[in-house]
């Protein structure tokens, strides 16, 4: 039986998933439903967490708009998912930045990782 779920997992899987990392900044292309219509609606912003693994992982993107904190889960592989771009790559020492939940200004900003 978990042989067959993992089969099908496989098939599901991304291949086409651009490398990135939690504290880099990406634009999210998501496709959203109104009605009988479809669009696409980018989402930049920083990842400050990934969790679990396979056909199950999301990572979590944070945005200040308008002076208020947005936070969206995506999950990697979801067909609404159309595009992830790196916008910026972040120099961070741990896995989850949730800590930037509660700043502003200067100090919610993640360093640019210079290679």
């Amino acid at each position: 039986m978990l042989d067959i779920i993992r089969e099908i997992e496989s098939q599901q899987i991304k291949k086409d998933i651009t490398e990135f990392n939690v504290g880099d900044t990406v634009r999210i292309d998501v496709r959203i439903k109104e009605g009988t219509k479809e669009r696409i609606q980018a989402f930049e912003g920083t990842v400050i967490k990934r969790q679990n693994g396979g056909i199950r992982e999301t990572f979590t993107v944070r945005r200040v708009a308008y002076g208020s904190g947005v936070e969206r889960t995506f999950p990697i592989n979801s067909p609404m998912v159309e595009n992830i771009k790196v916008v910026r790559r972040g120099k961070v020492r741990r896995a989850k930045l949730l800590y930037l939940r509660d700043r502003i200004g200067k100090s919610a900003k993640v360093k640019e990782l210079i290679r």
